[in-house]
């Protein structure tokens, strides 16, 4: 309790710099599994998917941000552990911060599309281990957690390979794919608009003080549907069927439809990245500010502040700015070749996937999702349409991306331990 009432502002300070640390992180690696999809397709570039990233992401992560918070604040680790040792949890925290930001910094670096919430969760059970007692991480959250990362890619794999199939059978295979592209793209549009509201309606706009039931969500939502459908079909309409008497020009005219539909897919997207992605950062700074606050007091019930959120939603944005390119630009291209057809059934199944685990506070990776999604549709192609040793490699940082938040949230752990007791 001294320690806490002695370094209680410097600690502080610590948590919010750590935080946004590893918020940059958040926004310069795994924005990309937002909008690499529709850089890779050619819908949207570079510049142009970096300035609708920046808007969503903040948005998603400020507004809908605060249900997966509460998940990774209280859910991994055990309070009853170090409820007579606040300054271990505190200790703890920052080590996790720093120990993920640090490994996304490398990381980004060299490229690689590595799981936040892989960094952060193997950060918190490392330190929580070794530093408190084995028995002080839930394992039963962290199995669930575990067994999310998995579910995740096959939700998303097979959400993505039933709207390509979908696009394919009703669109592209038409007689005429640019008509059953005008008849059926809006129906398309009005779901990419019903999601991204629904998320905002039941899980956003409880934290800036406007609730509402679930009836009244469901018919703002299709209303929000109906009006993204209305506004995609004004731009459908500048759209001019090429006959040329080739399938390939008419197919064009197609794919530049579905580069319309991939601009509100990549916004939904960016939403939903936002919402789930921003607690790794921000989680942990929560616990620090609710036990500093309470004066050492661990378990209390308090509201997460709306600055703590904009330190996370800050962070994303500025990482997003400054070095999302770099991963955005090769993400795209690498899994399977992506047109805007393809990319759309990829981000749609995607972010239909991250905001249903946003809203019921499961924190899966977002990476996982949307490499399953790229996968499923690739697979609706046939095996041979994968790069499989980018598939390959991709797991494999997969793989070490847990041990090594792990191990350096154990060793800054005893660094803080030792610098401040």
């Amino acid at each position: 309790m001294s320690i806490i009432a002695e370094h209680g502002q410097l600690l502080l300070i610590l948590a919010c710099l750590f935080g946004f640390f590893m918020a940059w992180g958040v926004g310069a690696n795994d924005v990309a599994n937002a909008m690499g999809t529709s850089v890779g397709a050619k819908a949207l570039t570079i510049k142009q998917a970096i300035l609708i990233a920046i808007v969503f992401e903040f948005c998603g992560a400020y507004l809908a941000g605060g249900e997966v918070t509460e998940t990774i604040r209280k859910g991994i680790i055990n309070p009853e552990y170090i409820a007579d040792s606040p300054d271990l949890l505190v200790f703890g925290m920052l080590a996790s911060l720093l120990a993920a930001g640090i490994w996304l910094f490398v990381a980004s670096m060299m490229g690689w599309p590595v799981s936040t919430t892989h960094s952060i969760v193997g950060a918190l059970v490392g330190f929580a281990a070794v530093g408190i007692d084995t028995d002080a991480v839930a394992w039963g959250k962290v199995g669930q957690i575990v067994a999310s990362w998995v579910v995740s890619p096959v939700l998303a794999g097979t959400l993505s390979f039933g709207l390509f199939l979908s696009a394919q059978r009703f669109i592209l295979n038409a007689p005429d794919p640019f008509a059953a592209a005008k008849k059926y793209i809006p129906y398309y549009l009005f779901l990419v608009g019903f999601i991204i509201a629904m998320v905002t309606m039941t899980k956003g706009l409880k934290h800036i003080g406007l609730g509402l039931n679930f009836k009244e969500c469901i018919i703002l939502s299709v209303g929000i549907g109906i009006l993204v459908s209305g506004v995609g079909q004004l731009f459908l309409r500048r759209i001019k069927d090429v006959t040329a008497g080739d399938g390939r020009s008419r197919f064009a005219s197609v794919e530049s439809m579905f580069a319309v539909l991939m601009v509100f897919t990549a916004c939904a997207m960016a939403f939903a990245h936002g919402s789930n992605d921003v607690a790794n950062a921000i989680g942990p700074v929560a616990a620090i500010v609710s036990v500093i606050q309470s004066g050492g007091e661990i378990g209390a019930k308090s509201g997460l502040p709306s600055w703590v959120l904009l330190i996370g939603a800050g962070g994303i944005v500025f990482g997003l700015a400054t070095y999302g390119f770099k991963v955005i630009a090769t993400i795209g291209t690498k899994i399977t070749e992506l047109t805007p057809s393809r990319g759309f059934a990829a981000e749609l199944g995607a972010a239909s996937t991250v905001v249903l685990a946003s809203g019921s506070g499961l924190p899966i990776s977002t990476t996982h999702t949307l490499v399953g999604a790229v996968l499923g549709v690739g697979l609706a192609r046939g095996i041979a349409a994968l790069n499989l040793s980018v598939i390959r490699n991709i797991f494999m940082s997969w793989i070490i991306t847990l041990p090594a938040g792990a191990g350096l949230s154990i060793v800054f752990f005893f660094i803080f331990k030792a610098i401040f007791s």
